[in-house]
């Protein structure tokens, strides 16, 4: 076991050249891929589940896919934040993560699926979500937040040009994080910055609106709260690689900052 001191030399310049967000995931990746074999098999038997239950998959301009698991009234929220969109040619999926879901409101719009049992991966969650919807442009939203009721039709005005034609692939609105006693907590507002997101967590996908590409699917890493990096931050990241990202400055979603589950200052670096 290298001496303390040993590792922190080596830790520094690798933090510097790679950004310490980057190399706790090559860690993640080491560590947990193999437990991402079944929960791939997982997922894609309950799409295949879940398809047939549906019959024909829901399709619009945009689709949204909520993410649940025993926050009834704050899935009820969320969902009306969701159909209050100014954005008509939408739908909504809603995924629970094998708790049941509670009574939702009666929209053509809404649809909701249950997963077979509980698996406990945000990822797979939100996968089973994305494949279950036909549509140009994905949102993601959680149970616990709220979005604004202009949140989809500024994303979607930034990710089209004038002319119609697309102007970016994917793009993040600020996040205003609030308190659980409702008390504004401060706004994240950060440009797209691949390299700057390898050292500060800036990046969440309850803001995040994208163009549908096979690039669009989350982590299959089964993520403990106390993973670094989250899965959002893996998604939007690695699909900037290869698309265009940009930033919305309007905060367009309330961001619960909730002390039981993770949370951090953004502007920290390890």
């Amino acid at each position: 076991m290298p001496h303390p001191t040993a590792r922190r030399l080596l830790w520094e310049p690798l933090k510097r050249t790679f950004g310490w967000m980057v190399l706790f995931e090559w860690r993640n990746k080491l560590l947990l891929a193999p437990g991402s074999i079944p929960l791939r098999r997982f997922e894609d038997a309950e799409v295949r589940r879940l398809s047939a239950q549906l019959r024909r998959l829901p399709e619009g301009r945009v689709a949204t896919v909520i993410a649940t698991h025993r926050r009834p009234e704050q899935l009820r929220a969320a969902v009306a934040s969701a159909l209050a969109q100014s954005v008509s040619d939408q739908v909504v999926m809603v995924v629970d993560d094998g708790a049941g879901l509670p009574e939702l409101p009666d929209d053509p719009r809404l649809f909701a699926v249950s997963l077979a049992r509980n698996i406990g991966v945000a990822g797979i969650v939100r996968n089973v979500g994305v494949r279950l919807t036909r549509s140009r442009y994905v949102a993601f939203l959680d149970d616990d937040n709220l979005w604004e009721p202009d949140h989809l039709s500024r994303a979607l005005a930034a990710l089209t040009g004038r002319d119609g034609s697309p102007a970016v692939d994917g793009v993040y609105t600020a996040l205003r994080r609030v308190l659980p006693d409702g008390r504004d907590h401060d706004v994240l507002s950060v440009p797209f910055d691949r390299r700057r997101a390898a050292y500060e967590a800036f990046l969440d996908t309850n803001a995040f609106v994208a163009r549908r590409t096979p690039a669009l699917h989350f982590s299959r890493l089964r993520r403990r709260p106390e993973v670094l990096p989250r899965e959002d931050w893996e998604l939007i990241r690695r699909y900037g690689r290869r698309h265009r990202v940009r930033h919305v400055p309007e905060a367009t979603v309330r961001y619960l900052v909730n002390p039981a589950s993770f949370f951090s200052d953004w502007r920290d670096a390890c």
